[in-house]
């Protein structure tokens, strides 16, 4: 579990900082967030699905198939999901936190690897105490984030009660054969080109409609996913068989599979 701590002088005066060149710590996030603000340039790289939060839905991008298997993310650390990151991992180690007063509190994955002690990283605060340069647009950042979250919220309660949301029904072939993958909705375009006028206005001076519209545009990417689906299993199968050959054979051997041949 990540030590998440509120960033502090008391606690991190004397701490620096040093920005992630690894994608290792999203290896896990099958589902991330997105905003708004994301969808032009997230529709373009990524499927995108509504899924349900409390009594709502949030809009995330789907980054596996499975829990806890991000497929956009190789072994090593690296980026393979195309040309656009979700906003909610390029914040990392940072992230804002909401305080039981409502209150939004920048916080830090202390488990991260990125706190340091190095005089070589960043400083989180400068010499009098005050959040450094680099510290202050992070946080900028995570703001512009959180206040597009709350128009996100409402485009997609304006969905819902419009009724164009409905189950997302996805099946993806394995070992063991096929499978559903379940809680997962997607836009019903039938229902949403029966919506009267009115309704349609709304959505629209909400920015709901152009968010159903991405959202539909974005579900071809989905083949991408099982694209890389099977480039992940023939990246595990090669480094089994690598594995295994070394236990018979000590001379060293290597291999190299050409994740770029899916992101081209």
């Amino acid at each position: 579990m990540p030590q998440i701590a509120a960033l502090s002088r008391e606690r991190h005066a004397a701490r620096r900082w040093k920005r992630y060149d690894s994608y290792a710590f999203a290896r896990g996030a099958a589902l991330v967030d997105v905003v708004a603000a994301e969808l032009p340039k997230a529709t373009m790289s990524l499927p995108l699905a509504f899924v349900r939060q409390g009594e709502g839905f949030a809009l995330s991008a789907v980054l596996g198939l499975a829990p806890g298997r991000n497929l956009c993310v190789t072994q090593e650390g690296r980026w393979v999901g195309g040309g656009y990151i979700p906003a909610a991992l390029r914040g990392y180690p940072f992230r804002l936190v909401r305080t039981e007063g409502d209150q939004l509190v920048l916080c830090i994955d202390e488990d991260s690897g990125l706190l340091t002690d190095d005089p070589e990283d960043e400083a989180l605060f400068d010499d009098e105490g005050k959040p450094s340069a680099a510290i202050t647009k992070v946080l900028e950042f995570l703001q512009q984030v959180e206040t597009n979250r709350q128009t996100t919220v409402r485009a997609c309660a304006a969905l819902a009660e419009a009724g164009v949301i409905a189950p997302w029904p996805i099946k993806v072939q394995g070992d063991e054969g096929e499978r559903e993958i379940e809680g997962l909705f997607r836009v019903d375009e039938a229902a949403l080109n029966q919506l009267d006028a009115e309704t349609l206005a709304g959505l629209r001076a909400s920015g709901a409609l152009s968010m159903a519209y991405c959202q539909l545009l974005s579900m071809q990417h989905l083949q991408r996913l099982g694209l890389l689906a099977k480039a992940h299993a023939q990246h595990d199968e090669a480094a089994a068989r690598q594995a295994r050959a070394m236990l018979d054979q000590p001379e060293e051997e290597s291999f190299e599979f050409d994740w770029d041949a899916l992101t081209r």
